[in-house]
């Protein structure tokens, strides 16, 4: 696999960015925006928030460059003037030793790493190796099953199962989100979520029942994918993961590899 080019890069990020846009975007739409999802351009910097939806996920800040470093006062004041803890997301390409200055000034320190992998994508894609798992795409009539198996999978409160389904259900009625169940006989095991703008796939959410972890689940997810995202006309497939993370693992082994490794800023 040849090094990215600068070309390459930009669109690997720019995936990052549409994939959250897009879900806050339909969100958005919900019960006149229930969650307080805003979105703010600052330049080629996205500040993502949703007021209602507390932790780093949806209120941070990508794309942010060296060019943005006159924008900080302003992007800080974003969420500030809004009660909302946030963080900065800074790929390699876009970092500056005076975009980090003013971070540190502001009183932002770097908390941690996050994995940005991918792999071209050809028509030639084998299918999955696995007969054992079967998966299967989620309709709208039976995604309820979705909330249950996502909350499952993370370890979250089971009371978390209708919003999660609500606001994953909005984004199924899109042609750009598939949502996709995996079964290990008759019994469901996991769950994953693929995205698709720009002939760029995004390996979204995926989740596996803590008892059925280790049995090859998350690697038959990311095939399943991968090949429909081919199948497509895809020209890449993009996944995030914690750095050096069972995901970032899962991933690798299925021929995708680190694009970068983006810089994690949050508040002292």
């Amino acid at each position: 696999m040849s090094i990215l080019t600068k070309n390459q890069l930009k669109i690997v990020e720019q995936s990052e960015i549409d994939a959250l846009e897009d879900r806050l975007l339909r969100v958005r739409s919900l019960n006149d925006n229930a969650m307080g999802v805003e979105l703010q351009r600052f330049g080629n910097a996205v500040a993502f928030s949703v007021k209602n939806i507390p932790g780093p996920s949806f209120n941070t800040v990508k794309g942010i460059s060296g060019e943005n470093v006159e924008d900080l006062d302003d992007i800080v004041e974003f969420y500030s003037s809004r009660g909302i803890p946030h963080r900065f997301e800074v790929t390699p390409g876009n970092a500056s030793t005076d975009l980090f200055r003013k971070l540190s000034s502001l009183g932002f320190f770097q908390s941690g790493f996050h994995t940005v992998l991918y792999r071209p994508l050809s028509t030639e894609e084998p299918a999955g190796g696995d007969t054992a798992i079967q998966i299967e795409e989620i309709s709208l009539e039976n995604f309820d099953i979705f909330g249950e198996f996502y909350t499952k999978g993370f370890g979250m409160p089971v009371a978390f199962k209708d919003y999660v389904t609500a606001n994953n259900k909005v984004l199924a009625e899109s042609d750009n989100w598939t949502f996709y169940l995996a079964r290990l006989g008759v019994e469901p095991v996991g769950i994953a979520v693929l995205f698709i703008k720009n002939d760029v796939a995004t390996l979204a959410a995926s989740a596996t029942v803590p008892e059925f972890r280790n049995k090859g689940v998350q690697t038959a997810l990311i095939e399943k994918r991968m090949k429909q995202a081919a199948n497509a006309g895809c020209r890449y497939l993009v996944g995030q993961a914690a750095f050096g993370s069972v995901s970032q693992k899962n991933m690798e082994r299925a021929g995708l590899r680190i694009a970068y490794t983006n810089a994690v800023w949050e508040k002292v």
